[in-house]
């Protein structure tokens, strides 16, 4: 039951309806009876059968009695073993389901709740973290149905007070939380579903393009990739926030980014805060990594030895990061190490960009040299989703050659891009909404633009949202004769 479809749509109000109408103090029970149900209907359980259920509830169940006797015990020995025991299951399963290929299907979302689940565990043994005695709550947590779409990755003491407390009929929250599935329906079906055309038409047969088709269809499932994903998260947020319930945020207009790592910590924001507090910076506290720096200080000194360890840490990240989307060599470097390579030479260049940048008098906040950094920044990211979207690295080395051989600007007014799987009417569409796309994009890092529309007028407000409502009904890519795809995220880390 996709979220952007009228069935689920009927789902959502008739679980909204009876969730404000029990006591208080058994809605969270009455969202874990709906989360199973979800899960009981998703195509995984319903095509590879009722066991799939099995696995989220025993990683919840691994998790449940390892963090129960680290908070019993004294011994750090066994708080160790039962840690190492939990994690090894957790790690197991999600590897054996995902990249195994073995002929088991697996659960929906099982990345994002193996993380949250492993995230909580973690807390509880660096005693950080409250122990949750109640595994139906703890099922609750790892297993909320908006978050088992797509994520984000949540944290327990950051949800603790929103998941198993009451909620009050809070009109505000109600409407706030469904003009942002609006504005997730207008990214997925309006541009997500437009982009995925011409995507689709250049990555599939890149060998009969060359020059600005390739580099064209490139940035089309750049903004595919992130309205999708974005409109996912935005949907999924905003449906929770009618339930009285606050997820992280796991998008900051990331194509407003001046480098790479700015970039990262503005996209997939909840898997980038999972992996520094979880791997990155445990990793450098380790002994290796400790010990690391004094021995290669005599040869390198003290700040190449210390930043040449943080480089090997980072690459360690990196590969997590790429192996992750998907654990073959085209998502390694894709998502992965390009990044790790954009970061470390970034640093490594930096004297040097720092005394360029002084001799050509250019000032940090200069307006032209900002764009010039985002356009740059963006364009590197384009690069790696080449490979991020190729099924092979060959194909996409192939298409990014194909890409750099000719140069042929004129395609761009000569009519040819309305061969690339849009006519000019569709794509004309797509080109507008892109536009409104970043408009709001750039208001939303002064204020929220839903704050924004709360204080104008009624008549105004009204006027953008009724108008927002018919342009999503009336161009939105869905209905009899067409079917709106699946998350296309959903496939690179379910």
């Amino acid at each position: 039951m996709s979220i952007t479809s009228f069935s689920f749509l009927c789902f959502f109000a008739v679980v909204l309806f009876f969730y404000y109408l029990i006591p208080q103090k058994t809605q969270w029970v009455y969202l874990l009876l709906i989360s199973f149900v979800y899960f009981m209907t998703s195509s995984e359980v319903t095509e590879g059968g009722w066991y799939v259920a099995l696995y989220p509830a025993a990683a919840v169940a691994a998790v449940y009695f390892a963090a129960r006797l680290i908070d019993r015990t004294k011994e750090q020995r066994i708080k160790k073993a039962a840690l190492v025991c939990a994690v090894l299951f957790c790690i197991g399963l999600l590897c054996t389901l995902k990249f195994f290929r073995l002929p088991l299907p697996a659960p929906m979302g099982i990345s994002f709740y193996t993380l949250t689940l492993l995230g909580y565990l973690f807390d509880v043994y660096y005693e950080i973290g409250t122990v949750q005695k109640n595994y139906g709550k703890l099922l609750l947590f790892g297993c909320y149905f908006p978050t088992m779409i797509s994520g984000p990755i949540l944290k327990y003491k950051e949800m603790e007070g929103q998941l198993f407390l009451g909620h009050k009929l809070d009109y505000r929250r109600i409407t706030f939380g469904m003009q942002r599935m609006l504005w997730g329906f207008f990214k997925k079906l309006v541009i997500a579903e437009r982009a995925a055309l011409i995507a689709n038409e250049v990555f599939d047969h890149y060998e009969n393009y060359a020059g600005f088709e390739i580099w064209v269809g490139a940035v089309a499932f750049t903004f595919q990739l992130y309205t999708d994903f974005g409109g996912c998260m935005d949907i999924v947020l905003g449906l929770s926030e009618c339930f009285g319930i606050d997820l992280p945020e796991n998008f900051n207009a990331p194509f407003l980014s001046r480098s790479i790592s700015e970039y990262w910590r503005r996209w997939h924001i909840s898997l980038g805060n999972w992996l520094r507090e979880y791997l990155f910076y445990p990793l450098l506290r380790t002994r290796f990594f400790m010990e690391l720096p004094k021995k290669l200080k005599p040869r390198l000194g003290k700040k190449r030895a210390k930043q040449l360890t943080t480089f090997l840490a980072m690459f360690l990240l990196w590969f997590a990061i790429g192996y992750w989307h998907g654990g073959t060599l085209n998502f390694i470097i894709g998502s992965g190490l390009l990044h790790w390579f954009y970061i470390v030479s970034g640093e490594l260049m930096e004297p040097w960009f720092s005394k360029w940048k002084a001799a050509l008098h250019i000032g940090r906040d200069n307006r032209a040299f900002v764009l010039f950094q985002r356009l740059r920044t963006f364009f590197l990211v384009t690069l790696g989703l080449v490979f991020f979207r190729n099924a092979a690295v060959p194909d996409a080395l192939a298409m990014l050659r194909r890409g750099f051989l000719k140069c042929n600007p004129g395609i761009l007014v000569d009519g040819t891009l309305f061969g690339l799987g849009l006519d000019w009417i569709e794509f004309t569409i797509l080109v507008v909404s892109l536009l409104i796309l970043c408009c709001v994009s750039l208001l939303e890092q002064k204020e929220s633009v839903r704050s924004r529309l709360e204080r104008s007028g009624l008549l105004l407000r009204w006027i953008v949202l009724y108008a927002l409502i018919f342009y999503v009904i009336l161009l939105g890519q869905y209905g009899p004769g067409y079917s709106a795809s699946e998350f296309i995220y959903q496939k690179f880390r379910v």
